[in-house]
């Protein structure tokens, strides 16, 4: 009966785990964040945001950055390519 049940919902489990991490890794893609960092500064830089508002997203983007990072981290490896 297990036998049967890995060979039905193997695939299924297997699809499902693939399309969680892709679907983290576009959530959490660090390298717009990094270009979100780099647009505030050159902004605040320009004179088009104030210093205030810079250091407030600023804490914000780099919260983001850091939450990114760690989910990158939670799945290296887990997604398999199996030929």
């Amino acid at each position: 009966m297990f036998l049967v049940d890995d060979l039905l919902f193997r695939p299924f489990v297997s699809l499902l785990n693939t399309l969680h991490s892709m679907a983290i890794e576009e959530l959490h893609d660090v390298d717009s964040i990094r270009d979100e960092l780099k647009e505030n500064r050159l902004l605040h830089e320009l004179g088009e945001r104030s210093e205030a508002e810079y250091r407030e997203r600023r804490a914000e983007l780099e919260e983001r950055l850091a939450v990114a990072e760690a989910a990158h981290e939670n799945l290296q490896g887990r997604v398999e390519v199996k030929r």
